[in-house]
């Protein structure tokens, strides 16, 4: 995770390596992610969600677009597109 102070420093930092910019998202939906990702995470009953269950959460954030899109087996892919090569 890289942090950045704008949009266009995000745009400039891309531009200058060359690579395509990830998924952006603000610091206070950071905060909200971990938030509801990690507070029941020290409890026995903790489970692994699922897919179902992670795209609720990104979607209450407001977390959207090809990076928060989970394939059927709950993995996002280094580029946020879904993997249908057999491996």
């Amino acid at each position: 995770m890289l942090l950045f102070r704008s949009e266009e420093h995000v745009e400039r930092w891309n531009e200058r390596r060359g690579t395509p910019a990830g998924a952006a998202f603000t610091p206070e939906q950071g905060w909200r992610l971990a938030s509801a990702w990690f507070h029941d995470r020290l409890s026995p009953e903790w489970r692994r969600r699922s897919p179902e269950e992670a795209k609720a959460v990104f979607d209450a954030i407001g977390l959207s677009g090809a990076f928060w899109d989970l394939d059927p087996a709950g993995e996002v892919s280094s580029t946020g597109t879904l993997d249908t090569s057999d491996p």
